[in-house]
């Protein structure tokens, strides 16, 4: 098909410029390249953190929060005069229990709402571990195994043994991989716990997981919620936290709002507990989108500088192209149809190349350090980028060719043909 004549003309300007038309292109390739590089491998770190965070934290968290109320004073008890005031300085918090009250009836309605998956029941204490020589301070959770693993989707990260073994042990530990070796136990073996208040009991390891988070690998321990309430002391009902599962953990905020007024228990959302991981996702991806688009914009400079040359260098056919006829549109729709040309095969070649570092980059082995759960390094593949990949290359070299064909459009052919 023939192309119309100024179509034709940047053609010809094109080709007859076949090394200044590549390094413009070429401008274009590595910006975008590197935008989507960037931006797949940022992306792809946040989800990973995001998703290891969450690995172990409940879309909501119902517990019995401490109350900081001090209004009541036994003085009152003593002082039984209205006509004197009497007040005690820096009051010390009484004693109170932790424990929800019907624990049970509230995991039930829970677990009857479609928008949750799991609710899991739980009693933690703080404990020592002891296995000859060594002691550690740890954390033993008492909950009931199979909804914890619902929860958090512990089978998947079992190291050895089975989550059904604590089922049927009724003195079973499974420990993070972590707190294992520190007192190198294994398989079979016993090991004594002892809270803090002197208590002691005798667990034998019927497993081992691996999260990749130090702070829990390390310290965190499992057994069945009975054990944990005879360790205390306390009876069956005995529940001092419930976390619950969604399936989609964006409803999270308004339905711990619900709990708590349902429950009059405290409850809070998963973006309240990992604040800190949502604000530096939020400024991991702003340094991204920064670094990418100021990547974007130097491949357009580049761009805006070899067309004032292309201009310089044609300034004798522009002004025979205006002395026959061409009007400043032509002249604009001539040059400007070069750039959007450059941007856009220099767009399509940047996509590409994209793609093929990022796919590199997912197949590079991450170095194992310590527990951290990584095989190789976290890279997404999201088509929305690649597609603002293109629109924005092809912007950015529309705009920097529109300021050189506005200034050849306005060039006297006359002034320019008298030399």
């Amino acid at each position: 098909m023939k192309l119309p004549v100024n179509l034709n003309i940047a053609k010809t300007h094109l080709l007859s410029r076949k090394k200044q038309s590549i390094v413009a292109m070429l401008g274009v390739t590595f910006g975008i390249a590197m935008f989507i590089l960037m931006i797949s491998f940022m992306k792809g770190v946040n989800k990973f953190l995001e998703e290891t965070m969450l690995s172990m934290t409940p879309d909501i968290h119902i517990f019995n929060d401490y109350k900081t109320d001090f209004s009541q004073s036994i003085t009152k008890e003593y002082l039984d005069d209205t006509t004197r005031l009497a007040g005690v300085r820096h009051p010390r918090p009484k004693q109170i229990t932790l424990n929800i009250k019907n624990a049970p009836q509230i995991l039930d309605d829970i677990r009857q709402d479609d928008k949750v998956i799991a609710a899991s029941p739980m009693l933690s204490s703080q404990v020592f571990f002891n296995y000859g020589p060594v002691q550690i301070n740890g954390v033993i959770n008492g909950v009931d195994i199979l909804e914890e693993a619902r929860l958090y989707s512990l089978k998947d990260k079992v190291k050895d043994g089975r989550l059904e073994n604590l089922l049927t042990s009724d003195n079973g530990v499974i420990m993070g991989v972590g707190l294992a070796e520190k007192l190198n136990v294994h398989m079979g073996d016993m090991v004594a716990l002892a809270t803090p208040t002197g208590t002691s009991i005798r667990l034998r390891v019927v497993g081992t997981y691996q999260i990749g988070i130090g702070a829990v690998d390390n310290y965190r321990s499992y057994v069945n919620i009975s054990t944990v309430q005879q360790l205390l002391g306390k009876d069956k009902n005995y529940i001092t936290d419930i976390n619950v599962k969604l399936r989609d953990n964006k409803l999270a905020h308004d339905l711990a709002i619900e709990f708590q007024k349902k429950y009059n228990y405290k409850a809070e959302d998963w973006e309240i507990t990992n604040s800190s991981v949502e604000a530096s996702n939020l400024v991991r991806d702003v340094l991204t989108y920064v670094v990418s688009a100021t990547m974007l914009i130097v491949a357009g400079f580049g761009i805006y500088n070899i067309m004032n040359m292309l201009i310089s260098n044609k300034l004798k056919d522009i002004a025979i192209l205006k002395a026959q006829g061409f009007a400043r549109k032509d002249i604009i729709e001539i040059f400007l149809a070069q750039s959007i040309t450059i941007g856009f095969f220099g767009a399509l070649s940047g996509i590409f190349l994209g793609f093929l570092l990022s796919y590199g980059l997912s197949n590079v082995p991450f170095p194992a350090q310590g527990t951290f759960s990584l095989k190789y390094f976290p890279v997404i593949f999201e088509p929305l980028h690649y597609i603002f990949g293109v629109l924005f290359g092809i912007t950015t070299t529309l705009i920097a060719g529109l300021m050189p064909s506005v200034k050849a459009s306005k060039i006297d052919p006359v002034a320019i043909l008298r030399g």
